[in-house]
């Protein structure tokens, strides 16, 4: 029975209580390679090396190192974990899970040398992929573990990169059903203003930081076009997650770095493909911003999303972006083309879980002119006010979340952006 088969069949076994799996050895040919490094070797030069060793693996060899690595996403699967963190000097030699948003070591993993998980991590990439590893010291891919008996694909987003001189490997688990765009409760103005059917044009920007849902809020809207009209959507992203199948639409998916060289040549690229909808995995840098305002002005609808915390900071962050002589003409832009910001945290749920918390911005007049004026933070307050145009702060819904007795109080200060504001609502 191989490794894989053995930790499936004891997870089975003691499903109440996963955490007491037991790790089988590593294989033997990880000793061997290891063996082979010369002492001497250092840093970037020795990992160049174990990745030479690696290539030159008999497939049988490179099938068993893999197995292994896929005990550690197995485990992550049954913990239900958003993430994994394993390798280099700062995991201590064991795998760390992210659970309910705590993050944690599992020790009943085993413990793990550098150079040990260095040749795991070696193992599951392409020599082109190692390529980009070495000139950025960092790698962004899907990974997927092999289908289920059922034909269930567990996909992950992963990330390798250079930790003291080691590799490190971070992955998050893409969720494998999308909710329902109307279980995210948004106001129906703004549940609308996300459909082409409506609204077949614009830029709609999804933002948080690391974690707060922005993929499976952006996933729930893209499944809600594709089952509702007949269009052409196009999927620019790093790393691709959830695969949509098509359905009324159909759905196109460009994974940067193996479809398309860049964000911008795949927003580029897609003037050609016939889209109505883009949707631009993360907004980065000036250049692939700007090819998302050009496509928006185009007259397509363009969605995307940003690392930031707030509505009003996702403007302030684009224009920022830019040397201060464009900034005018960029503001000015942004607010022709923004139609909607909804900046979104996950805080932790009463008994378990988390729940998604968000705040709303829909354009304007008003909204336009503040941006247009360089007069953002009067936006707020619009926000603040426009619940009736289906507007909402962070607090408001966060106060909301406190009435319904799915967060504690404390629970929602503590993710406020604006402390105070939020104090006169629990009051």
């Amino acid at each position: 029975m191989s490794a894989n088969a053995a930790l499936n069949e004891l997870l089975t076994r003691h499903s109440a209580n996963v955490r007491n799996v037991a790790m089988p050895p590593l294989p033997r040919i990880l000793k061997t390679i290891l063996d082979a490094v010369p002492h001497t070797m250092h840093g970037e030069s020795r990992i160049r090396f174990l990745a030479d060793q690696v290539n030159a693996l008999l497939a049988k060899d490179r099938a068993a190192l893999r197995e292994h690595l896929e005990l550690f996403v197995r485990k992550m699967v049954a913990l239900d974990a958003s993430d994994i963190a394993v390798g280099g000097p700062g995991a201590r030699g064991v795998v760390w899970y992210r659970v309910d948003g705590d993050n944690k070591p599992y020790e009943e993993m085993g413990e793990y040398e550098v150079d040990e998980t260095n040749v795991l991590f070696l193992n599951v990439l392409n020599e082109g992929q190692m390529k980009t590893l070495f000139d950025h010291f960092s790698l962004d891919f899907s990974y997927q573990l092999p289908p289920e008996k059922d034909g269930t694909r567990r996909r992950f987003r992963a990330t390798i990169y250079f930790d003291d001189d080691h590799l490190a490997l971070n992955m998050r688990a893409i969720t494998d059903e999308v909710r329902p765009l109307k279980g995210l409760e948004f106001h129906p103005l703004i549940e609308k203003g996300m459909m082409f059917r409506h609204v077949r044009d614009g830029l709609t920007l999804v933002t948080g930081v690391t974690g707060s849902g922005k993929s499976s809020t952006l996933d729930a809207v893209i499944d809600a076009n594709n089952r509702d009209v007949a269009a052409n959507i196009v999927i620019i992203a790093k790393p691709i997650e959830y695969m949509h199948a098509s359905k009324k639409s159909i759905v196109r998916h460009r994974e940067v770095g193996k479809d398309v060289n860049s964000f911008k040549d795949g927003v580029v690229q897609s003037l050609r493909q016939d889209p109505d909808i883009v949707v631009i995995g993360e907004m980065r840098d000036p250049e692939t911003i700007s090819v998302g305002l050009e496509i928006t002005d185009s007259g397509h609808k363009v969605f995307s999303t940003l690392h930031t915390s707030s509505a009003v900071e996702s403007i302030d962050r684009i224009i920022a972006e830019y040397a201060t002589e464009e900034q005018n003409r960029v503001r000015i832009r942004l607010a022709d083309v923004l139609r909607c910001v909804i900046s979104q945290k996950l805080p932790p749920k009463i008994g378990g879980g988390r729940v998604l918390a968000k705040e709303v911005m829909w354009m304007t007049s008003s909204t336009r002119a503040a941006i247009k004026n360089n007069n953002t933070p009067e936006i707020y307050q619009m926000m603040w006010e426009g619940g009736q145009l289906g507007m909402i702060t962070l607090e408001q819904d966060l106060a909301r979340l406190v009435q319904r007795r799915l967060i504690r109080p404390e629970t929602a200060l503590d993710y406020a952006n604006n402390k105070r504001r939020l104090q006169q609502l629990l009051r």
